[in-house]
């Protein structure tokens, strides 16, 4: 493990950027950019455009790393070039921040309220080549529909034994069980999954690193008794469809948690913008999220 690429992630004050739509939500993300469905014919050239789009965002004189420590990749962007240089060695040595890799495949059938993950059968592939690529960790994700016991139990079991493997392979995960921002019994959800996580992690080895992303708690602060595991390296938030400025209010009432945002960071951003003018918004909005993850 790099050792101060670990010192970034723990101690350095910023945020994730998370820029790793798979193949689900691309074609969402460029339409909200301003591309459509037509300006593209097939799965390859949408990935060239979203890595354009990416490209746009990683070599932005304002996206920095006094503001962003780290940054989540897709698989194909990891091995995609930034300025001649694999993405996550583009933004570690030039903008000194880490990169993650996104490894689940999507979700499965909703079952007990929850998608489990699909399964992962390239997983040691994938994490051999982050090796190779330079990237520090990964994120995968799973939803909760409902304060279902057994279906957050499962979600939580299949979350560790993934991160049991990466961690094996000399990476930090990052876990990212998303509660639904949009379920009547969201806050009763939360807490039955943080009282399986603190299960786990009363037998989890305190060597075997770790990171948490979280819908934002309807209490604050109801996760922030995992940092008194030691193997918890960090706790980041997703916006779970949140826009920028409710997600930064609610994130500001929660100590020690940090924004790893996706559509908050993006929503403002468009193809057909000045380079004066596309700078502008995404100062703007990576402001707004640091201010809120400090």
């Amino acid at each position: 493990m790099d050792l101060e690429k670990l010192k970034v992630v723990k101690e350095r004050k910023g945020f994730i950027a998370a820029l790793d739509q798979s193949g689900g939500s691309t074609a969402k993300t460029l339409d909200k950019y301003g591309i459509s469905s037509d300006k593209y014919s097939n799965e390859d050239e949408m990935f060239e455009l979203i890595h354009e789009m990416r490209k746009r965002v990683f070599t932005s004189p304002v996206f920095t790393s006094d503001k962003i420590l780290g940054s989540i990749l897709f698989y194909k962007t990891m091995n995609s070039k930034v300025n001649d240089k694999y993405t996550a060695d583009y933004l570690w040595k030039d903008k000194n921040i880490v990169s993650f890799l996104k490894v689940d495949k999507g979700l499965a059938d909703e079952n007990n309220n929850v998608k489990l993950m699909k399964d992962i059968p390239d997983l040691e592939e994938q994490l051999a080549l982050a090796r190779e690529r330079n990237v520090f960790g990964t994120k995968m994700r799973s939803v909760i529909y409902g304060a279902n016991r057994e279906g957050i139990k499962e979600i939580v079991k299949q979350q560790f034994e993934f991160a049991k493997t990466i961690c094996d392979n000399g990476l930090v995960p990052i876990i990212e069980p998303e509660v639904d921002i949009n379920i009547p019994d969201k806050e009763e959800a939360e807490n039955i999954l943080k009282e399986e996580i603190i299960n786990v992690l009363k037998e989890w080895d305190k060597k075997d690193l770790i990171m948490f992303k979280f819908t934002i708690p309807t209490i604050p602060n109801l996760y922030l008794e995992l940092y008194n595991f030691e193997c918890v390296v960090r706790i980041v938030a997703l916006s779970g469809g949140y826009a920028t400025d409710e997600a930064c209010k609610l994130l500001k009432q929660n100590t020690n948690m940090i924004a790893s945002f996706s559509r908050a960071l993006l929503q403002d951003l468009y193809a057909y913008q000045t380079e004066e003018e596309f700078n502008k918004e995404l100062k703007n909005a990576i402001n707004k999220i640091y201010d809120a993850s400090i």
